[in-house]
């Protein structure tokens, strides 16, 4: 089986209370180089996370407000309005992409997200309710309804809620891993 690889971010993040850096409001230093390629991961995965959301999930994951896949990929790395993540098939999984908003709640750029282990976005004392959300995605091909705690890069812990994973299958029924919408995010204070 080739592995793929997506020279881009994946995460979706949308926050219930106002954050300091939005993901609308990214500028132009922000925005990916030319060497990550359009939106950081190209027409073409983007096109694997919506069809293989709505082939897992029964429904689209978002609207579709845009007219080609370029676009909906310039649409969910920069302006989604939550957290989306994607991590490959290996047997310890490695973040393949991560958009704007998870960027900015994890606290990683795209250069140290992509290749990270995926289990090391939770908090140690959350790895066996993440592990068992991840093994029912795998057993049934999507999952939601998930709340955990993660860790940021520099430590600090926020909580990720409303959470949907699924799995990404192509139309030839080739897995090439999961994938991560999280709504909803809040810091460790709140939950207090």
């Amino acid at each position: 089986m080739a592995e793929l690889f997506y020279d881009a971010d994946l995460s979706i993040i949308h926050r219930r209370k106002p954050c300091t850096t939005r993901p609308e409001h990214t500028t132009e230093a922000e925005r990916p180089e030319a060497g990550h390629g359009n939106a950081a991961l190209g027409p073409a995965f983007a096109a694997l996370l919506l069809d293989s959301h709505l082939s897992m999930v029964g429904r689209e994951l978002t609207p579709r407000v845009w007219k080609s896949d370029e676009e909906a990929a310039q649409w969910l790395y920069n302006v989604a309005p939550f957290g989306l993540l994607a991590h490959d098939t290996a047997a310890d999984p490695c973040f393949i992409y991560a958009n704007r908003t998870a960027q900015r709640c994890f606290g990683y750029p795209w250069e140290e997200f992509r290749g990270l282990p995926s289990r090391l976005s939770a908090a140690p004392e959350a790895q066996q309710d993440r592990d068992a959300f991840v093994e029912a995605v795998t057993r049934r091909g999507f999952a939601d309804g998930y709340r955990g705690r993660r860790i940021r890069k520099g430590g600090s812990l926020f909580w990720i809620a409303d959470v949907r994973m699924w799995d990404l299958v192509d139309a030839h029924g080739q897995k090439h891993g999961q994938a991560a919408l999280f709504p909803s995010w809040f810091d460790e204070e709140e939950v207090r």
